[in-house]
């Protein structure tokens, strides 16, 4: 499938009476009538395109994408000239070079912070602080596996189950691993899911060479079994998983280990209320990434990053593209400024579309890690481009998202996020404070999220351990 158009095998429920209930898409194989409509969709045609760059760019590139509905206030600051996107059939983007990465190395202290760094929003959620209070010392947070806690990720998601986010179905997850002749885990391999009515999913192995499969979330007949092949590097393997089965269906692929490769890509929610965290990234970045370079993988890393906020705001999205500049990310993020806002929800699941459709993620190989930072659920009156419609795409494209809920994250929010973890394989996140119910108390242990048996860490430390047990899974490549 290199190099090929691969698709999702079905859209999200769009809510109840929105305007995208108009979009769904005819059913080309009959379905129970039981079956909800929009698990009885197929696709007519792909929704993404498989990873396939095969190198980062010198320097980050800023895209500026303006909101469809017009509701967008000009920029403060020119951007610069704008330059045609070639890379992309988009005709509203445009892009704009980032600025020339300084002669010396960035600093590793925090970046000093800048008059009006935080902007016109302010606080908005109910017991948080204003946006312009000094960043504090640390950013603490816990973490929770609803893979391997996977009943009680059922039970949180039984006490939602009457949320207005798109269920997702979770109900018969099985595991996929593909490993080499040495029976090592091979990472990235492209694995399709076949069913006898013509369903299918997408998928791509993580680093440990594992995937969850989740039938009910592309097959609404409930089919007894799957067609299952596995490729990469030209080797192919093919296997049959049956629904329910309790062992792990293992399939071979007799390839050879490759040198690690890292993408990571920053989602950030840029709105008045983010500017604490903000301001950690900000400080952290280039230890965090030196941390990830010394590691005994020593991955090539490439680094990318989207911004977003809301209509009616300075901006609505802002990307720039992977890049293994490690001092232009750094200048890119010195100038990512918290504001704007207003009402609670945010322009996540456009932003979240942006990151995981028109970045130039790398192609075979590679480990792809999407770190989402958002204090606020998506806007679920805005039509698609839906929350799951991306977190299929990045399950094809092999992407996992670990969600990082920081302070005044709601429950809708909470829901969101850690649908889009636990179906990529990824780790739910949450900022932790002396007392949740007033952040400005500062750092602490306590959360006010629906999580249990976690240990805390400071952020920047916890997101280094998470790459470095993804990357740790990699085989060694020989010696030659």
């Amino acid at each position: 499938m290199a190099g090929l158009l691969a698709t999702a095998a079905a859209w999200a429920a769009p809510p109840a009476g929105s305007a995208a209930a108009s979009d769904a898409l005819p059913s080309t194989v009959p379905s129970p009538a039981s079956a909800p409509a929009w698990l009885r969709e197929r696709q007519t045609r792909p929704n993404f395109r498989a990873p396939a760059a095969t190198t980062c760019a010198d320097a980050p590139v800023l895209v500026e994408v303006p909101d469809p509905s017009g509701q967008q206030r000009p920029p403060r600051r020119p951007l610069g000239p704008p330059h045609p996107v070639s890379v992309f059939d988009d005709a509203r983007r445009d892009a704009v070079p980032a600025p020339a990465p300084p002669a010396p190395p960035m600093p590793l202290s925090p970046a000093p912070r800048l008059p009006g760094s935080v902007g016109e929003g302010g606080s908005r959620h109910p017991g948080e602080r204003p946006a312009d209070v000094v960043t504090p010392a640390a950013v603490n947070a816990g973490m929770v596996d609803d893979n391997a806690d996977f009943s009680a990720y059922q039970a949180f998601l039984q006490r939602h189950a009457a949320s207005p986010v798109p269920a997702w179905p979770v109900a018969g997850r099985q595991r996929l691993q593909v490993v080499d002749a040495q029976g090592r885990p091979v990472n990235d391999a492209e694995v399709t899911l076949r069913a006898a009515n013509g369903a299918r999913l997408w998928a791509r192995t993580d680093a440990g060479g594992q995937v969850w499969i989740h039938p009910g979330s592309f097959d609404p007949d409930d089919s007894p079994g799957y067609q299952v092949e596995v490729r990469r590097d030209g080797q192919r393997a093919r296997g049959r998983l049956l629904r329910g089965q309790k062992p792990v269906l293992q399939l071979r692929l007799p390839v050879q280990p490759q040198p690690a490769r890292l993408d990571l890509v920053f989602l950030v929610d840029a709105t008045g209320s983010m500017a604490d965290e903000i301001d950690k990234l900000r400080a952290s970045l280039q230890d965090i990434v030196r941390q990830i370079d010394a590691l005994p993988s020593r991955p090539q890393v490439c680094l990318g990053l989207v911004s977003y906020r809301d209509r009616g705001d300075e901006y609505f999205i802002r990307r720039w593209d992977l890049s293994h500049s490690v001092a232009g990310f750094q200048q890119v993020l010195d100038g990512v400024q918290a504001g704007g806002g207003g009402d609670t929800p945010e322009a996540m699941n456009e932003a979240l579309h942006e990151a995981v459709q028109h970045l130039s993620w790398r192609g075979s190989g590679t480990t792809r890690l999407l770190i989402s930072l958002a204090d606020a659920p998506p806007h679920l009156d805005y039509g698609r481009p839906w929350h799951s419609d991306s977190l299929r795409a990045a399950l094809g494209k092999g992407i996992k998202v670990f969600s990082v809920a920081a302070s005044g994250q709601d429950s809708q929010g909470e829901l969101v996020q850690r649908q889009l973890a636990q179906h990529t394989g990824g780790r739910f996140i949450f900022l932790t404070y002396q007392d949740p119910a007033n952040p400005a108390a500062g750092p602490g242990s306590d959360t006010v999220h629906e999580v249990a048996n976690y240990s805390v860490d400071q952020l920047d430390a916890l997101v280094v351990r998470l790459v470095r047990e993804e990357l740790a899974q990699l085989p060694a490549v020989p010696a030659h």
